[in-house]
């Protein structure tokens, strides 16, 4: 008997955004071999892990040198002092979560495809463009349909539900990447009034949620009413605490959330104690220790410098009267490109003629066309330069 690939590979882009992007850093590097580039492209963080992450890691590796301190597996769902931590954190918002409504992950990344386990394939996944690409493929690979929501800035990239189309699985990423935009409390109880009428499930993406400065602005689907009946939030330190080279997050999943008959809570502790044997000892306690008092003012010192960068950014932007939006409660920029180009030829204008990398729109789905993002991630004196570069370029 022939084996039988899973040929849902095939309906995949030949190349994921961020490799092509990569792909065409490297053409331009070997003909301008020394070349400087100024890379806002993939949000990935520069500043190193806080003083009291990195004490929390070197305490945890001595306790594994020590017999009466030493931890080998740890519990599948997350040790119970990072869960307990986790929920404290909720619990400064107004929600309450006990600690078994908390999952510990190796992030979100990972997250976002392996909760589809819970899912027949037969669901249809809404997907909200422009999208982070993993929502898109994960689902391509599953098999499952895809029923694409557009959004654009007329509506702030931030739609509301389309009572035409229907759907099981409902992705929402708030603050949004890659526009940066954020749903307010109204417009999130919209949609969570409609994944209740509709007994489909939010997946909601919260790994910027610790950029969101504007009061009032909702942090977590759980602060809405009736979340908890319709919602999975999927939450990371990678962007929040800088855990990106560290790999750790956490999903919560309500106790209260069934469908079918079926506990999806309780599905998904049976999923982890089959499928891992836990995130390490040393990561957790790395973890826990962001939301201490000192972690949380030490992270948030990290995530103001990356907000000094999103201003120098807006500035320039507004100097020229180009539109975009984020920056503001987002560690991401998402701009509109100038003179009516397309996004992958804004990207060549931008490497070629000021050696600034950015993200095409593009590659966010189809009506990502004509937009172009910025990540605010890098070093502020790379941010100022590229800022000033794309200045002179447009003025």
């Amino acid at each position: 008997m022939m084996m039988i690939p899973n040929r849902h590979y095939a309906e995949l882009k030949d190349s994921y955004l961020f490799y092509h992007i990569a792909q065409k850093t490297k053409a331009y590097l070997s003909e301008h071999p020394g070349a400087k580039l100024y890379r806002l492209g993939i949000g990935d963080v520069t500043l190193p892990l806080c003083n009291a992450v990195i004490k929390a890691l070197h305490q945890a590796v001595d306790d594994q040198a020590s017999q009466e301190r030493f931890h080998g597996y740890m519990p599948e769902c997350g040790a119970d002092f990072l869960r307990e931590a986790i929920a404290g954190y909720y619990a400064q918002r107004n929600v309450q979560l006990s600690a078994d409504e908390i999952f510990v992950s190796s992030g979100a990344s990972d997250e976002l495809g392996d909760i589809l386990d819970l899912f027949d394939r037969s669901n249809a996944a809404m997907i909200i463009e422009p999208a982070y690409p993993a929502y898109v493929d994960a689902n391509i690979m599953a098999g499952r349909k895809i029923v694409h929501l557009p959004s654009d800035c007329s509506n702030g990239f931030l739609p509301e539900p389309d009572p035409s189309s229907e759907a099981d699985l409902l992705y929402i990423c708030s603050p949004n990447n890659p526009t940066g935009a954020v749903f307010d409390r109204a417009q999130l109880q919209k949609w969570v009034d409609y994944a209740n009428a509709h007994g489909s499930i939010i997946l909601f993406d919260a790994a910027y949620e610790a950029f969101i400065e504007q009061p009032g602005l909702p942090h977590s689907i759980f602060e809405i009413e009736g979340a908890k009946t319709c919602a999975i939030e999927i939450c990371s330190l990678s962007k929040t605490a800088g855990f990106t080279g560290t790999r750790l997050g956490y999903t919560v999943i309500p106790k209260k959330l069934a469908r079918g008959g079926m506990n999806m809570n309780d599905m998904w502790v049976r999923n982890r104690t089959t499928k891992t044997n836990g995130v390490s000892y040393i990561i957790q306690k790395g973890g826990a220790a962001v939301f201490t008092p000192e972690g949380q003012r030490e992270i948030h010192q990290n995530i103001q410098l990356y907000k000094q960068n999103a201003k120098m950014l807006m500035q320039t932007l507004d100097a020229l009267n180009v539109w975009y939006c984020g920056g503001k409660n987002a560690p991401y920029i998402w701009m509109k490109c100038p003179d009516g180009l397309g996004s992958w030829d804004f990207f060549d204008l931008l490497l070629n003629r000021i050696q600034v990398i950015g993200t095409p729109g593009e590659g966010f789905g189809a009506c990502g066309e004509g937009y172009f993002r910025f990540s605010t991630f890098g070093s502020p004196e790379d941010t100022k330069e590229a800022a000033k570069r794309l200045y002179e370029l447009l003025k």
